[in-house]
């Protein structure tokens, strides 16, 4: 047999990390608990988890059933790219019933959770340089997705002493002729605040399109949470299953687009993505249909955790100026024990081993600020203040 020579492995040629990749900040809420689930693991303390917004609950029953049911029953293949025909007609009946909307199965994109859903939007909108507006606080996440689309994001400072509400009145001077969209959240991420109607109205009637981002629609014990499409024909609505349904880890999410936008983004959807999960979309069907009695019990204890939460933050003396309505998420001013966010919160996770979401994360008028999150059982929420009290009631001054 011939003797093949060895070779000399040649080097690679020269490569370099993309400069977005380089340049995307970590999501900090999600540093916070890789560390905790690292504390948990290397010493077996339980860490009292307040720092992510996931729902404690199991999935319900009935969309469990229907998942099982399509897998059985062969429904694990590719769908059309736009998602299934019978869940976008879901969706359009939900937003009848909702907010007595018509809008056209034929306008809604399935993608496999909101955030594919916010990269589907942005992706078809921005060019290099164009603009988004966005409140600040915000998601955290929303400025890294505008800037991996090579857009450029514009930050309105909105006030704790207005309920941090977002206004037109605030907007209007930044809007510029490279501004592509305004960025709204109601129920806002982190502040757990409603736009009121007359404010949303408003902001509709500033020209730009509205990316608006009502993936914690149903979420809200005072008041109701109005869409963009009440307001505005043209405009983008971001929504999902994964906090009203607890199904985050089932990744179904979907945008209402505008008519011109719709064949775009299905185009971006095909290559990206293909489509959402089969079973994952039949799941999506009961959830609509069937959980909503299931939904309404899970807001109802939400709420009790709320006022729980409000009220031991308080007696610990963080400040919170205007009760949030939405969501799940309370917004407090934490600077009596830290200015640096980031610092405070690793430390309380180091010290009192309770996980909370760093200020900073959510835009720089956040900082000085926590995020609690009350997706978790009453039971870890007493837990959680009692540690925090304990930790922080001796007076210590962090960084």
């Amino acid at each position: 047999m011939p003797q093949h020579e060895t070779s000399t492995p040649r080097s690679l040629p020269h490569a370099t990390i993309s400069r977005k990749a380089q340049d995307i900040r970590p999501f900090m809420a999600m540093d916070v608990l890789e560390r905790a689930q690292s504390i948990e693991r290397d010493t077996g303390v339980n860490v009292i988890h307040l720092e992510v917004g996931e729902p404690d609950f199991d999935t319900p029953p009935a969309i469990i059933d229907a998942a099982i049911g399509a897998m059985r029953d062969g429904d694990t293949h590719y769908t059309h790219s736009l998602g299934l025909l019978e869940l976008r007609e879901a969706i359009a009946a939900w937003y009848h019933t909702q907010y007595r909307l018509n809008i056209s199965p034929e306008h809604i994109i399935v993608a496999s959770g909101s955030s594919p859903a916010i990269l589907l939007t942005l992706a078809a909108l921005l060019d290099p340089g164009d603009e988004v507006i966005l409140s600040d606080p915000r998601y955290a996440c929303y400025a890294n997705f505008i800037r991996l689309c090579e857009g450029v994001t514009v930050d309105v400072t909105i006030d704790a002493a207005a309920g941090f509400q977002y206004t037109a009145e605030q907007v209007r001077p930044h809007i510029t002729a490279r501004t592509q969209a305004i960025l709204i959240n109601s129920p806002a991420n982190p502040t757990g605040t409603l736009l009121s109607p007359p404010e949303m109205a408003r902001i509709a009637e500033l020209g730009p399109l509205v990316i608006s981002d009502e993936i914690y629609h149903g979420l809200v014990y005072e008041g109701r949470a109005d869409s963009i499409l009440e307001y505005a024909d043209q405009a983008f609505v971001l929504n999902g299953f994964s906090k009203l349904f607890a199904m985050t880890g089932w990744r179904l999410g979907y945008v209402i687009a505008p008519p011109a936008f719709v064949r775009p983004m299905q185009k971006i959807q095909q290559n990206l993505f293909i489509s959402a999960g089969a079973f994952v979309q039949r799941a999506g069907i009961a959830a609509l249909q069937q959980a909503l009695p299931d939904a309404q019990r899970m807001v109802e204890i939400y709420n009790q955790r709320r006022r729980v939460m409000l009220a031991g933050l308080r007696d610990i003396g963080f400040t919170v100026q205007h009760d949030p309505t939405g969501a799940f998420y309370i917004f407090a001013d934490a600077t009596r024990f830290g200015r640096e966010s980031y610092a405070l919160a690793f430390d309380i996770l180091e010290h009192a081993k309770v996980a909370v979401a760093p200020g900073i994360d959510f835009g720089a008028n956040g900082e000085g600020y926590l995020r609690f999150s009350y997706a978790s059982s009453l039971d870890n929420i007493h837990e959680g203040l009692r540690r925090l009290k304990q930790y922080l009631g001796h007076g210590i001054a962090y960084p």
